[in-house]
């Protein structure tokens, strides 16, 4: 039976060699997949977390913040209406992200503590990050420096590699889904739209603005999507905005499609030149899926400043450190919703495999 054993949240770990450590989670990932083996923590129950706040509101449900009663342990729990998901069609999708959490184990990609479901609610119990979103923080300062865009970018080449190699594909790539730790290092959040991949899909997904060409003419694509994202975070961490933004997603589309985008002067030479073979239209001349594969991406010039093991086992200096003097400071104040639990299990059928 394989056995899942957590890297740390925080701080520095000594993973000696990246592609013996990416083939042996593949190995103990498919391994879980087919056994359906549960790899949470069943010593945390519902019944110790107490609801501190809401940190975020979807379109399916809510974020809370929620502390363990027994230490000091706070988490952020998704609660996800189960009437919005049968109605949307999105259960097969909430299947897989919790299929994906409960096996993922990486420095930089979130995972699933514990779930628990009640009549008319899911709840993915993730640990809690307390420096917020890149998108509120990006919003806040308006830009970042090269500096700062390339060790975040670090983290989620590796971050997508890994997943990658797992067989799955992101797709939902945007500052909004990239959390910060209080010590300055980013996960991947929010797997929805995760999926494992061998092949092509077509199904139309993900922000419209981070959309690769093939998705939007819907001719069937691949984990290649992931690496055209990549490009339009850099250009937005850099500019402070997407390089296909529009008010009407057909307009972004449209722009998508001919590939019209215009660089700020923040964009410095190197950065420019990997967003370019990022945001190829061609996927055989898109840098990520040439023979090199990623290493074509990580010996860019623009990574020159980066020591791939230093930040993949968490030892380079973050440039930013975000402030937490209070664990939630980070988190805009939602107003409390109230989660009204059935008293009778509607979708018993519906959420059997769950």
């Amino acid at each position: 039976m394989p056995n899942l054993k957590r890297l740390p949240d925080y701080g520095p770990l000594e993973i000696e060699d990246l592609q013996s450590f990416l083939d042996e989670s593949k190995k103990l990932v498919m391994e879980g997949f087919d056994s359906k083996l549960d790899f949470l923590d069943d010593s945390l129950t519902f019944e110790k977390l107490t609801r501190k706040k809401t940190i975020g509101v979807g379109t399916f449900g809510v974020v809370l913040l929620m502390k363990d009663d027994t230490g000091d342990t706070y988490y952020a729990v998704k609660a996800i209406n189960k009437k919005a998901i049968v109605k949307s069609r999105q259960i097969p999708h909430i299947l897989n992200e919790k299929k994906i959490l409960n096996i993922t184990n990486f420095p930089f990609v979130i995972y699933l503590v514990n779930f628990f479901s009640d009549n008319s609610y899911l709840y993915f119990v993730l640990p809690f990050l307390s420096g917020g979103d890149l998108f509120t923080f990006l919003r806040r300062v308006h830009k970042f420096s090269d500096g700062l865009s390339r060790f975040y970018t670090s983290q989620v080449v590796l971050a997508l590699e890994y997943l990658h190699h797992l067989d799955i594909i992101y797709r939902d790539l945007k500052p909004e889904n990239i959390l910060l730790d209080h010590t300055g290092y980013i996960k991947l959040t929010d797997f929805g739209f995760g999926k494992i991949l061998k092949s092509r899909t077509w199904t139309l997904c993900g922000t419209p603005e981070y959309l690769a060409p093939e998705v939007v003419m819907n001719r069937g694509y691949s984990k290649a999507v992931d690496w055209w994202a990549l490009g339009v975070l850099i250009f937005e961490m850099i500019s402070g905005r997407s390089p296909f933004v529009s008010p009407e997603p057909i307009k972004t589309y449209a722009k998508i499609l001919s590939n019209r985008y215009v660089f700020t002067p923040d964009v410095l030479p190197h950065a420019k030149d990997l967003i370019k073979q990022l945001l190829q239209p061609n996927i055989s001349l898109r840098i990520g899926c040439l023979k090199h594969g990623v290493k074509d991406i990580k010996d860019h010039p623009w990574f020159r400043p980066i020591d791939w093991m230093m930040v993949l086992n968490r030892k380079m200096e973050p440039p930013y450190i975000p402030q937490v003097k209070r664990v939630d400071e980070n988190f805009k104040t939602h107003h409390n919703i109230s989660l009204k639990v059935s008293e009778t299990e509607r979708f018993a059928q519906e959420f059997e495999e769950f």
